[in-house]
This record gives C-alpha cells, structure tokens and sequence, in this order.
C-alpha cells in the first residue's frame, strides 16, 4: 500500500511542471487525479498501519497558517463564500504531509526530486514543439495554458534539482539524464522570453560552480561540456525578438515599471498600513487596492506582499516561519548537501518575488522535500537512534537493556568472569 502511495505522489510531482498542458474545465486533470489518489492510499496505508509520523515544527507552521487564513477569512473578511485560493492552502499541506510520511529516505526524496525534473524534461521539450510550430506567430513560447512567467520560474528550479541529483546518483545513466536537463531546460527557459525567469536561473546556476570542489576530473570535464552546450545552444537558437525583450531587462529594472508590478506594489503597501494586523483575507489583494488603482488592479505579483495584504502581519509571519524552518534545517545538512538547499531556496525566494507564487504546487513542495532531506540526513548519521520511525508513533532515546545474568554452573564456577 505504502509503495501506491508513494507511486500515486510521483506521479503528482512529476505532473506539477506540466500541468496546464492537460486541463479540462480549467482544472489540471492529472495533477488533480494523482493527488487525490495519493492521499486516499496514503490514508488508508496509516489506519492500516495504525501508525504516523511525527510531525516537524514545519508542518505546525504550516498548519498555523491555514488555520489563521482560514480564521482570518471566518471572522475580519467580507467575503461570504471561501475563495478557491483558501482550499488550495488545505490541498497544499496535504501535500507536506504525504511527503513527510511517503519519503521518509533519501532514496525516496531523490525520487520525487527526480520526478519534478523529470515533468520540467516535458515542459521543456513540448515549448520548444511549441516554438517550431508557432514561432512565426508567437513573440513568447509556453505550453498550454501556463503563464511564461511561470513555467520559467518552474523550469528554472529544476536546474539546482537536476544538478544535485546528476552528482548524488550512481547510475551513469542517471547521471547523464539529469545533467542533460541544463541545455533543454535552459532553452525552454529561454523560450518563455521571461526576464525575472533569467535572473531566476543566474541564481540556479550557482550550484555549479558551488559543487565544482567535489567533483572528479571526469565529472568536472562532463560538467564543462554541458555548460558550454547550454550556452551554445542558447545563443544560436534563441530567437531574436526573444532576446531583444530578455535584453530590456535593465531598463525595466531601472524606470522602476517591473512590468508594470511597483504600482501595484506600491498599492498593496499602503492597503496593508491600514488592515495591518490580520489583512484583508485570501484572495483579498485585488479588492484591497481597488480603491487607489480601480481597473488597473491585479494580483500582488510579489508573494510576500500578497501575504502582508491578505493575511496581514500575522499570517505572514506564519508562513515565513515555514521558510525560516526550511532554511534552518537546510544548514544542518552535509557541506554539498547544503550547497544545493541554498541555491534551490535562494532560486525559490527569487522566483516568488515577481509572481503571486504563495499558494503554488512548486513553493510548499519544494520546502517539504528539502525538510525531508535534511531530516532524513540527521535520521542517517544518528544511526536512526533518537529519531521518529520511518512509519510510526514518536519514539525516544532507545531504552538500555539490562543483560541477562548469567547461566548458573557448578558451585564457585558461575561463568561470569571474575
């Protein structure tokens, strides 16, 4: 039962970077059929087992933050109804919680990580048909109903995964799926024409020269090659009106248009000065800033301020305690390990800046594993003593056990040594 679960969570991770490619009603019909799947066999696998578990401070903190958006929502909101955005909140930390109980190893977290480059392998590969197809007529390139900014934030948090994962594995086979990732995934990327995905990826792309130490002169040599192969490709087939918008970059930055973002943030600021303590309720922002910008407004486009304004200071400082958990458990982690925890959160905090990324699939995932990880690591170099079972109620120190006295013999001659 418990490998279903573990097959059905998989697969809805690997469908988490492709998911607007398949939708019906505008539901992501795969990501939603293998989460719901994996959650009822991994409910089923606990009342079967009779045992769960322990929780981490970060699942408290999660759990904190759902319950304040939803008392914020039942008691300082105007809204009558709940918003979608609040039960994906719900379906989120359950998300946190299937992996916490499904991937308790390293194996088993390598294999969700590889999931996710795997589903940004078909994202990668279906925007660059998708250019082929269209590329006269389209300026920017994403497959299905995926907003360019968007894959590209997600492609580009596959790039840290894919290299870690192309140095841990022993398989070169593996190995070399994993770390041919980097020119595919890049030129997708590239594809989206998405400026705040190219910064994004800068920073992704830091775990290379951050991991270059452990290499073998073999490996270092591959690794060279497929840098050099990700820049080539990039620069020779990259379309021009491509790159022209990816090269007004500075001049976004320095008018301080950010695509039109700073007024709304600007906006969003002042509605959180006036609602500070427990904002304006999930999916609140637009409505918040209406005032000030009136059809101009949209959502925050920056995830810590779509916080401050929804679920004012103390829902924020919920969720910021989930990624201060996942940062602090992150530097527990063995000195490579480590490495590759900083990058993928520096490379996640980067890709929530310019997008309203706080109640996205790759957010709270990536946060579970990497806490999966650094526990799982703790779990191994302790020899497993001290630590929650794989499947189990929590356990502590193991019980010293008194040994049995010896044999009785002939008088004088006990057997035990004098």
């Amino acid at each position: 039962m418990h490998s279903i679960a573990y097959a059905a969570l998989w697969l809805f991770v690997f469908s988490v970077p492709w998911e607007g490619v398949i939708r019906i009603g505008g539901i992501s019909i795969v990501s939603r059929m293998a989460g719901v799947v994996a959650l009822g066999v991994t409910l089923l696998a606990v009342v079967i087992a009779g045992r769960m578990r322990r929780w981490h401070v970060f699942h408290i903190a999660a759990l904190l933050f759902v319950l304040c958006a939803g008392f914020g929502l039942f008691f300082f909101s105007s809204t009558r109804e709940l918003p979608n955005k609040f039960y994906t909140y719900i379906q989120l930390f359950a998300v946190l919680w299937m992996a916490w109980e499904l991937a308790p190893s390293r194996g088993a977290l390598y294999g969700l990580l590889l999931a996710y480059v795997m589903g940004a392998y078909v994202a990668s590969v279906t925007t660059v048909m998708l250019y082929h197809r269209q590329a006269a007529v389209l300026r920017r390139f994403a497959v299905g109903d995926v907003d360019p900014n968007d894959l590209a934030m997600m492609l580009a948090l596959a790039v840290p995964m894919a290299w870690y994962l192309g140095m841990v594995f022993h398989r070169p086979l593996l190995r070399l799926v994993c770390r041919a990732y980097l020119p595919v995934g890049l030129f997708g990327l590239g594809l989206t024409g998405s400026r705040g995905g190219m910064l994004t990826a800068m920073v992704a792309l830091m775990i290379v020269p951050l991991s270059m130490t452990k290499l073998s002169p073999g490996r270092l040599a591959a690794a060279m090659i497929t840098l050099t192969l990700s820049g080539v490709l990039v620069a020779v087939y990259l379309p021009d009106k491509v790159v022209d918008r990816l090269a007004s970059t500075h001049s976004s930055v320095s008018s301080l248009s950010l695509g039109g973002r700073f007024k709304l943030w600007v906006a969003g600021l002042e509605a959180f000065v006036a609602k500070p303590l427990m904002g304006y309720g999930t999916s609140g922002f637009i409505r918040a800033i209406y005032p000030k910008l009136g059809r101009d407004s949209l959502v925050a486009h920056n995830s810590f301020i779509s916080l401050l304004v929804e679920q004012g200071l103390i829902g924020f400082l919920c969720y910021m305690a989930m990624m201060l958990v996942a940062l602090s458990t992150v530097l527990r982690l063995p000195r490579i390990d480590r490495r590759f925890g900083l990058v993928l959160l520096a490379t996640l905090f980067l890709a929530m800046s310019p997008l309203t990324w706080e109640d996205r699939k790759p957010v709270w995932l990536v946060m579970a594993l990497l806490v999966g990880l650094a526990e799982a690591s703790v779990a191994m170099r302790g020899g497993g003593q001290g630590q929650v079972p794989v499947t189990g109620l929590p356990v502590g120190p193991p019980r010293r056990v008194r040994p049995p006295d010896p044999a009785p013999g002939p008088r004088g001659r006990s057997g035990a040594t004098r």
